[in-house]
């Protein structure tokens, strides 16, 4: 296996358009990685924590027809997985709405784990936020990985709706931080976590802290790559977006796919900005599966 991508799925409502009526998916930020990696050939598991009802069996079937692994998918009785809703606004920005204090993901870290074989491990900050309570064994588990050679990538993702403040905020994403061997920050992110105002000054705070790579998803649709002495940036073609969500998920994913199998930094981000303008051209976090696929 070459990336083990942890998270919550949840069942995705999105909006059809005029008539008012809502699309039934399924789909989570780190989910949505996972299956764009599955698509572009990757070897890809997902570790996450689900319940025993009809929509978990339906999550873990659309799993298993991506080519994603579900060894670490583990059931919990008389649990149900949480739900969101996506409202656009005419230039497709979204806006969601959250049922998901019961989830069964929450306690995906509160026992310790077995560090999956992997080349790299994946997670975000709304993984960090929803399983905050098992934050130390998240934390043995990141130092197990590294110590078998897994790469840390980390999407740092920042939802202040899921955290009591923004310090708490802080404190947690500095607990895991240190362990990230790859960064793939959103500057607005950035800037409302951190006061962070540029790509470059990014880059700069998460390689101080031990990050190799940093890919920054900036202003204007340009990203920003720095790796040791590289600086690449790439302004990406504008489209006429019909839904934004899951563009940095999928972004992520064209870039790490890139990455994964030996491409430079600039082709890494041409991967990634081509996946994610498919993406918003459409409603939903994840493209239609193409048969066969």
């Amino acid at each position: 296996m070459q990336i083990c991508c942890a998270g919550e799925v949840m069942v995705e409502l999105a909006g059809t358009g005029a008539s008012g009526g809502y699309q039934q998916g399924f789909a989570g930020d780190t989910c949505n990685t996972a299956i764009y990696l599955a698509r572009a050939g990757l070897g890809v598991d997902y570790l996450t924590r689900l319940g025993d009802d009809r929509f978990s069996d339906a999550i873990v079937k659309d799993l298993e027809d991506e080519g994603i692994g579900t060894e670490a998918v583990f059931r919990i009785p008389g649990r149900q997985p949480g739900l969101y809703l996506i409202r656009n606004d005419a230039q497709g920005e979204r806006e969601f709405h959250y049922w998901r204090d019961s989830s069964p993901a929450r306690e995906m870290f509160e026992q310790p784990l077995t560090p999956p074989q992997c080349q790299a491990f994946y997670f975000s900050g709304i993984t960090l936020a929803v399983t905050r309570n098992g934050i130390d064994n998240l934390k043995d588990l990141l130092v197990r990985l590294k110590q078998q050679g897994s790469a840390i990538v980390f999407d740092p993702n920042f939802r202040p709706a899921l955290w009591d403040s923004t310090a708490q905020a802080r404190d947690y994403y500095r607990q895991v931080l240190p362990h990230c061997s790859m960064v793939l920050p959103t500057l607005d992110d950035d800037c409302a976590l951190w006061g962070i105002n540029s790509p470059q000054e990014s880059a700069s705070m998460y390689m101080d802290i031990g990050a190799s790579e940093v890919v920054v998803k900036g202003a204007d649709l340009v990203a920003h790559a720095f790796c040791e002495d590289q600086i690449v940036q790439r302004q990406a073609d504008k489209v006429a977006a019909l839904d934004t969500t899951g563009a940095g998920d999928s972004f992520n994913a064209g870039y790490l796919a890139a990455r994964l199998q030996g491409a430079t930094l600039d082709l890494a981000l041409a991967a990634g900005q081509q996946l994610a303008a498919k993406v918003v051209q459409h409603r939903g976090a994840l493209l239609p599966r193409v048969t066969g696929n």
